[in-house]
């Protein structure tokens, strides 16, 4: 599904964050990508979504190489691409049902279809019955639950999550991870996560690529992390 080709990605700074690297990931799978600061674990989730253009090489998604789409065109390949970040990126001033409801906004569902779906969604990450609440009056974990439930909103092929642990303590960090892997094993999302979390990747005992200064070290199928 995904796969990349000698790919590159030097900043104006001089800094390279990716080295000629060569990636593929099978439609399906469930993959740790982890590495020290700066190894170029979010400039490679970046790359996915075209956030970021690589400085040389190929980066293909169901065989379309994504360099080609055109600007207009980058949208629709966003649709197919859910994304969940540490710091949750929520309105604090819109409901939990308002906040995963904006994707289909966008898109300009009927209000009966978005209702459906959202609520689908909430039922999906167990906070149907927090649908009108307001973010700050969440959990941490309810909070990033809420992210992902926008995230699947649209029924994305890939689900892409940056440190989405980050912020929480371990108990609903597993409780994250795990949803999560629920998604991946139900509607068989394709999951690639980067995270510092050790005893996460641990735990779930899923694919492991090790990045270090923008090469793959390591790529270890049920692997572990041992951070330096």
């Amino acid at each position: 599904m995904i796969e990349f080709v000698s790919v590159s990605k030097k900043y104006p700074n001089g800094a390279i964050a990716l080295d000629d690297l060569d990636l593929k990931i099978a439609d399906g799978e469930f993959v740790f990508i982890v590495g020290p600061s700066g190894a170029g674990k979010s400039t490679l989730l970046k790359l996915i979504t075209r956030e970021t253009l690589p400085t040389s090489g190929k980066i293909l998604f169901n065989e379309e190489d994504i360099l080609k789409i055109p600007k207009n065109k980058v949208h629709l390949l966003r649709r197919r691409i859910g994304t969940v970040f540490q710091d949750f990126k929520l309105l604090l001033t819109k409901t939990v049902f308002e906040n995963v409801a904006m994707p289909l906004e966008v898109l300009g569902l009927k209000d009966s279809d978005i209702e459906k779906q959202v609520s689908e969604a909430l039922d999906k990450v167990g906070l149907l019955e927090k649908a009108n609440s307001f973010p700050l009056q969440l959990s941490g974990g309810e909070v990033q639950r809420t992210s992902i439930a926008r995230a699947i909103i649209s029924k994305p092929q890939i689900l892409l999550a940056d440190e989405p642990t980050g912020d929480l303590d371990p108990k609903n960090s597993l409780e994250v991870v795990s949803l999560i892997e629920k998604l991946n094993e139900s509607d068989k999302t394709t999951i690639v996560m980067a995270t510092h979390n050790t005893q996460i990747v641990n735990h779930f005992k899923k694919r492991v690529i090790t990045l270090k200064k923008g090469k793959i070290e390591t790529d270890i199928k049920e692997g572990k992390y041992e951070a330096a």
